[in-house]
């Protein structure tokens, strides 16, 4: 009875856990290029009383053994890099990617992020850059001259200047991609930094070798699913009431064994 008491514990303790996750999905499902979360979940160690196989009698063996587990515990986070839906913008400066990929940016203290989140501005200098402010990677600046900005489905990014109708090629965007983007290191403001898990980031132009295409005046809206969110969402609940409803069984069978001797 002690047991189920520590058992059930961990049971509550994961499902708080998954509906933090949960949570945090939902809180996300309008943020440009978030990419949605699952926890997964481990067994803890047995208790092997009788282990499978062992010698029942002359001649005979035991085919199943007896072992008592003790719980649950948090595995990971997988982040699930599905492809969003595309939300048209009509403006110039947003891009979503169509495939595989992420963009590169720069911060300020000259490490590398990535980023799905195509919602670019420009800076006072011209130069393109994320919502924070941050540099698209390679540099890109667009010349204070230019009427219309033209990003091809390849990243080429042309312009077409003031008092001109031929356009100029300024900058071309260039994609990323690893082995494993599940491990990514989440850093919050849609960016993601290279871990050992993910592997060692893989540079190509749009189109080609497997990344995906630009498409211009889109961006990719977060891939999270309302419905499903909210399914787990009460699973998880219910998977938190019947492990208190464990607890309190175990300690009502605790009362009436202490009981016994009055």
């Amino acid at each position: 009875m002690i047991r189920a008491l520590f058992t059930a514990a961990t049971g509550m303790q994961a499902q708080q856990l998954n509906v933090d996750v949960i949570a945090n999905n939902l809180a996300n499902v309008s943020t440009v290029g978030f990419k949605k979360a699952r926890a997964d979940f481990q067994e803890l160690l047995y208790e092997t009383i009788v282990p499978a196989g062992a010698p029942s009698s002359s001649g005979t063996e035991i085919p199943t053994g007896l072992q008592i587990g003790a719980g649950v515990r948090p595995a990971s986070t997988s982040r699930i890099f599905t492809e969003g839906e595309f939300k048209r913008t009509d403006n110039e400066l947003d891009v979503a990617i169509e495939g595989d990929g992420f963009f590169s940016v720069t911060l300020p203290n000259g490490d590398t992020a990535y980023s799905r989140s195509g919602a670019f501005k420009l800076n006072s200098s011209g130069q393109l850059v994320t919502s924070e402010g941050f540099s698209i990677s390679p540099n890109i600046s667009i010349p204070t001259t230019a009427v219309s900005v033209t990003v091809g489905t390849d990243g080429t990014i042309s312009v077409v200047n003031a008092g001109s109708t031929a356009s100029t090629q300024v900058g071309q965007l260039t994609l990323v991609k690893f082995q494993n983007p599940a491990g990514l290191s989440s850093q919050g403001r849609n960016l993601y930094l290279e871990t050992v898990a993910s592997g060692s980031p893989s540079t190509g132009t749009p189109g080609q070798q497997g990344f995906g295409t630009i498409a211009q005046g889109f961006l990719e809206s977060s891939n999270v699913s309302v419905v499903d969110e909210l399914v787990s969402l009460i699973e998880a609940q219910r998977a938190y009431e019947i492990n208190s409803r464990t607890v309190q069984a175990s300690d009502e069978m605790l009362r009436t064994a202490s009981d016994i001797k009055r």
